[in-house]
């Protein structure tokens, strides 16, 4: 299934059912009064998230939505049926925006989730409430309320306890793939990831946490080059990100230019996440050489970020020991997360 993240939709709540003109018609009872019933309520719009979806992709078959209208009112005072409700489910972690103003109406965060977006319409009066002692016999009633309509825009945004993030073919997704039970793409060429990829780690006794493979950026992601706009809001919501930098590539006259151009792209996308902590990972030990850039590296990271982490994902080097100090990262974020409330 295609990842979607963005669509634009239009929404309609149902109109309320028109208030029903009607007099009792009995034998012997030449002038009966009014006996019109109202008009049914029109039905809401409510968004519902479920953890079924992960995407939005059917938003892209389905653009307009529109509840049920109310059933008109009838004689002998039959009010009309009401709408039903239109339940429109999206995944966790969507925003819903006015299209026009970019204002956030909603933010899911969890499954099972709900919110009333577009009220249905009231329903007319029948003409029975308008009896008064010199009105005996009213011949008109209210019109339905008419509903709502809106145009809105869905975005998603991950939420994850880490976002993996790196230039291509860092090997992030292999990374995931051993930390998790997530089985992401893995090939050993740039861009495999063309979608973020969400996998939940255990480790020992601590509760499990989620990190994300966010697709590699490139010079130039903040403004979109490579898809990075699209990918960097998801990396937004992370607690905190872990860097991996390939140790294969890394240039021998300038060692802190992958670190240097995937931090310039976060800055320029949004200071607060280029303010986000780090955890800095030097992948592919195993290949030839590559201790000795590691240390090198290590050494030229150590004023900027000591918080630097030697593995292999491909022979599982180092990655017990880089599982336990993020599960502990992640419960220190989270305890202080609490805390503020």
């Amino acid at each position: 299934m295609k990842f979607v993240d963005e669509a634009q939709i239009t929404v309609q709540s149902g109109d309320g059912g028109n208030g029903c003109v009607s007099f009792r018609r009995e034998k012997y009872v030449p002038r009966g009064g009014p006996n019109g019933g109202d008009g049914g309520r029109g039905g809401d719009v409510i968004f519902e998230t479920t953890s079924r979806m992960h995407t939005l992709y059917s938003f892209h078959f389905r653009r307009h939505f529109r509840a049920e209208r109310g059933k008109h009112g009838r004689g002998k005072n039959q009010s009309g049926k009401s709408g039903k409700d239109l339940i429109i489910s999206v995944p966790p972690c969507t925003f819903v925006k006015e299209a026009e103003t970019g204002r956030v109406l909603k933010e899911f965060v969890r499954s099972g989730e709900s919110f009333l977006v577009a009220r249905g319409g009231r329903g007319g009066l029948g003409n029975q409430h308008f009896a008064s002692s010199r009105r005996r016999a009213p011949r008109y009633a209210q019109e339905g309320e008419p509903g709502q309509t809106l145009c809105l825009k869905l975005e998603l945004k991950l939420l994850a306890d880490v976002g993996i993030i790196g230039l291509p073919n860092a090997g992030k997704s292999t990374l995931v793939s051993r930390l998790s039970s997530a089985r992401p793409k893995v090939a050993d060429y740039p861009f495999t990831t063309l979608i973020p990829t969400l996998g939940v780690v255990e480790y020992k006794a601590t509760d499990p946490f989620v990190v994300a493979d966010i697709p590699g950026l490139i010079e130039g992601a903040h403004r979109g080059v490579g898809l990075g706009t699209r990918f960097l809001k998801h990396v937004e919501r992370s607690r905190f990100l872990l860097h991996l930098i390939d140790l294969s590539s890394v240039p021998s006259e300038d060692l802190l230019s992958p670190y240097h151009t995937v931090n310039q792209e976060l800055q320029l996308f949004s200071p607060a996440l280029g303010q986000k902590s780090q955890v800095i990972v030097l992948n592919k030990v195993d290949k030839p050489g590559a201790r000795a850039v590691a240390e090198r590296l290590r050494n030229a990271l150590e004023p900027l970020n000591p918080d630097v982490w030697v593995i292999s994902a491909i022979t599982g080097e180092g990655l017990q020991e880089l599982r336990g100090h993020l599960a502990g990262l992640v419960y220190k974020t989270r305890e202080g997360e609490r805390g503020k409330m």
